[in-house]
């Protein structure tokens, strides 16, 4: 008898036993391709031994140190190297022990900084709907998914949700990509203006929406337009790169492709790409010199801040991304496995949408495609697909509620950056079986 708390009571998971490139393989020696790097994590696959090297030698220097009482040369060197590779304007890095850590982080420093800026009056954040940054109860509540609010409710803080840029649902009928973006980033002002702009403490949101939409990218244009009324009205920009970031969408950064800066970025996952449990919070020069010439002491922390092993490891990760051009490999490979999903799946009468950027890619899954009807969430049509892929040898992400929190069903691809056109095609021919197992 397991005394592991799953996940899922009524499913427990086989043991895994080992990893090898894009593979894991359980305990009876099953080879499972990981066609979703986990939650979009594993962006060097399984076995990147110059991570694991890096790793091993700094447990022979220094495993640990609290943060309050010293600072250590791998988390120095990934500050440094993090911001010589951020969008301008970002100077500084809380290093932390994950993407919920990161956005906490991130939350807070937000009202830290209109406090020392005096004006303490700034407490509202807006966010959007269908979006996802995190479990703890301050990132869940700024989260805009109902099915993951719903229990908690009761305990979140009140967060203003606005349209996400969902184009394949949201743009409507004659209206080009650029007046749909306007009409979001007016919407956005309109709740600024009925908030009242003094108010307004921080925008949210991901470039790249991840596990909640399945991969949905602005239209062009949008960010820059929200970055405009942010200035306009002194509220801070906290984009949440946590899933989408590092890599994964084609850049380093994904904003990167939208041609904005934030004041505040989270990024976690590929940046220790599942080696270590590791995530961080930037922000720019203005907002540290706030805390640095204010009280001087940003009002939290966490245990496991700058963690100097999983520091090594992330350092190790860019080295691998960057000098090393497995970053270059992202856009290619992604491009080639949107084409295959576009040949096998483009004429599905139940695939609606095939979207993302990069390695970050989503498919959503209609009852009808020319109507875009949802499948009836009764069906669970993204949970059975889970199982049957799975069964094949596949793990994907799929997940329900795509569409407001309960109907809609996508699955959410985000494989390895070394996967090889041969393993491109396993992956479809994977997925294609399991769809057919599911949806007939």
């Amino acid at each position: 008898m397991s005394h592991i708390f799953p996940r899922h009571t009524k499913s427990p998971p086989p043991v895994v036993a080992r990893g090898e490139g894009v593979y894991l393989f359980d305990s009876t020696g099953k080879a499972y391709l990981d066609g979703s790097g986990g939650a979009a994590v594993s962006c060097l696959g399984h076995s990147d031994a110059k991570v694991v090297a890096a790793m091993k030698a700094q447990l022979d220097q220094v495993a640990f140190a609290h943060t309050g009482f010293f600072t250590s040369e791998p988390a120095e060197r990934l500050a440094d190297r993090l911001i010589s590779l951020a969008p301008k304007g970002l100077d500084r890095v809380y290093v932390v022990a994950g993407g919920s850590e990161a956005m906490e982080s991130a939350l807070k420093l937000a009202r830290q900084y209109h406090l020392e800026k005096g004006e303490p009056q700034r407490v509202n954040i807006i966010a959007r709907r269908q979006s996802y940054h995190g479990n703890t109860l301050g990132a869940l509540a700024t989260g805009g998914n109902l099915w993951r609010r719903e229990p908690f409710a009761p305990l979140l803080i009140d967060v203003h949700h606005v349209a996400p840029c969902y184009a394949y649902r949201g743009m409507a009928p004659g209206e080009s990509e650029e007046q749909y973006g306007e009409r979001l980033a007016a919407e956005i002002e309109a709740k600024v203006t009925e908030l009242g702009p003094e108010t307004v403490m921080a925008f949210v949101a991901e470039p790249v929406v991840g596990a909640t939409a399945g991969a949905v990218p602005a239209v062009p244009g949008y960010f820059k337009r929200i970055r405009e009324i942010c200035d306009r009205y002194g509220i801070l920009m906290i984009l949440d790169e946590v899933m989408c970031g590092m890599g994964r969408t084609g850049t380093l950064f994904a904003c990167e492709q939208d041609g904005v800066a934030p004041d505040i970025c989270a990024v976690a996952k590929g940046l220790g790409a599942g080696y270590a449990p590791i995530g961080a919070m930037l922000c720019s020069a203005e907002i540290y010199a706030a805390i640095e010439t204010g009280t001087g002491f940003f009002q939290h922390g966490h245990t496991y801040l700058g963690h100097p092993t999983s520091c090594a490891g992330a350092c190790a990760v860019l080295e691998r991304l960057v000098d090393d051009g497995l970053l270059g490999r992202v856009a290619p490979t992604g491009a080639l496995l949107r084409a295959a999903l576009e040949e096998r799946f483009g004429q599905n009468p139940h695939v609606g949408d095939i979207r993302g950027r990069g390695l970050f890619l989503g498919v959503e899954l209609v009852a009808d495609r020319e109507s875009k009807t949802p499948f009836d969430p009764s069906k669970g049509v993204a949970g059975k697909l889970k199982k049957a892929a799975f069964a094949e040898g596949l793990i994907c992400y799929p997940m329900s509620g795509t569409i407001d929190g309960q109907n809609g069903d996508h699955v959410l691809l985000a494989p390895p950056f070394i996967l090889s056109e041969d393993q491109v095609g396993e992956l479809v021919d994977k997925l294609d079986k399991a769809l057919g197992a599911v949806l007939g």
